[in-house]
């Protein structure tokens, strides 16, 4: 095949044809990989299988990390490389690989055999589905005006992966990055892929809270931290609804609270820690501010002290680039048609590909699987979180699809 003179429907149409191929290989994968989850940096079976798969399929592969790794497949249409080995574009597509910490309750035949672990964000239909990518690339290399590059990575659910990658040069010669995420708020059959912030500002705070502490039966000795703690969970609500304007979407969620030592003793310390989720640059500035204000004075009033004591930027927002987000609407309506293009307002929830995206300009795809036909209406991070698994091959074709129009543009 001359690579030069395939016009665009043929390459869509044998997208199509070989996304139907490998459908079952590719639902086959993502069921192996939910049955056998494992956490943030100890996916080591999970990278070991991924490598497998690869090597079958003949594509070369790298392992920077300790999990995780990366495969290059070389195009082989005429101008794919300089004459100095260098590839004439270089896309990079990326997966996330790990699982969560959570007991599975879906009774699925194919649910969790590791006790207390569970792929309850989709991550193993991001591996399944950049597999069948690859799968139908391979067989395309022809059409591939350049480099594909695919970043399987460890440690999403933590905020670390992502860094740990681009920090080991998976960006380096990179000209663009594209990743899917499977998303349930999204109906089946349609992928969403709207510019602008798509996923938020990923922070992480600790607030220390110190009273004095006494006889439960002599609360006027002390200064209780535990009502302290509990007063500043309550008045840090108010930041969104008070010191944001209403067009502004923001979180600010306690998610842990301890203190005390004894049932008859008033603590005389508590902590408490929670998350931030922002999408302007100004309110994601002014958090720690906001929070240190209520913190310190709630305390104050209650004859405590409290401090800030841990305020930590996780992740940036995801922001999809204008001209990325058109070339994925365009292969989403290749592949899928009209009727696969999605629409989803974002979410407040964090994604590490935003890592990527301060390198080079690039997307993120929300690939929707809310069916209730099936019982796919759970949300991400569920025990209970299914997928409609009839859409993974459609992420394959639309991730393909977008990968040979980058790279021959």
């Amino acid at each position: 095949m001359d690579a030069q003179h395939t016009a665009p429907a043929d390459i869509t149409a044998t997208i199509r044809q070989l996304g139907a191929d490998f459908e079952p290989y590719i639902i086959e994968q993502r069921r192996h990989f939910h049955k056998h989850p494992e956490l943030s940096l100890k996916e080591f079976h999970t990278t070991d299988d991924i490598a497998r798969e690869l090597d079958a399929m003949g594509i070369p592969y790298e392992r920077p990390l300790a999990t995780g790794l990366v495969a290059t497949l070389a195009g082989t249409a005429p101008d794919a490389y300089r004459a100095d080995g260098t590839p004439r574009r270089r896309i990079l597509l990326r997966a996330d690989i790990d699982a969560l910490p959570v007991t599975e309750r879906t009774g699925e035949e194919f649910a969790s055999v590791n006790d207390g672990v569970m792929h309850a964000c989709g991550h193993d239909c991001h591996i399944a589905m950049m597999l069948g990518a690859l799968k139908i690339l391979s067989h395309m290399t022809d059409d591939i005006h350049g480099e594909v590059r695919v970043v399987f990575q460890p440690s999403e659910e933590n905020g670390s992966g992502a860094k740990m990658m681009v920090a080991a040069g998976a960006c380096e010669g990179v000209d663009g990055a594209f990743a899917m995420h499977i998303w349930s708020e999204v109906d089946a059959g349609t992928i969403s892929c709207e510019p602008g912030p798509r996923m938020a500002n990923t922070d992480w705070f600790r607030v220390d809270v110190e009273g004095t502490s006494c006889h439960g039966a002599m609360p006027q000795r002390g200064a209780d931290a535990i009502i302290a703690a509990a007063e500043i969970v309550n008045g840090l609500q108010t930041i969104v609804s008070r010191d944001l304007s209403p067009y502004e979407p923001a979180v600010v969620t306690v998610g842990e609270l301890h203190g005390g030592t004894a049932r008859n003793v008033i603590a005389g310390s508590a902590y408490l820690t929670g998350t931030v989720r922002t999408y302007s640059d100004a309110t994601h500035d002014i958090m720690p501010t906001l929070i240190e204000r209520i913190c310190v004075h709630t305390a104050m009033a209650l004859g405590a002290e409290a401090k800030l004591s841990d305020y930590t930027i996780a992740n940036y927002k995801v922001e999809n680039d204008p001209k990325a987000s058109e070339r994925c609407r365009n292969a989403i309506v290749k592949v899928l048609g009209e009727q696969g293009v999605g629409s989803y307002r974002g979410t407040l929830s964090g994604e590490d590909f935003s890592e990527y995206l301060h390198e080079v300009p690039g997307a993120l795809a929300f690939v929707g699987c809310r069916n209730p036909a099936i019982g796919a209406t759970w949300a991400q991070h569920s025990c209970y979180y299914k997928v409609d698994e009839s859409v993974l091959a459609g992420g394959s074709m639309t991730a393909a699809q977008y990968a040979i129009d980058f790279l021959s543009e």
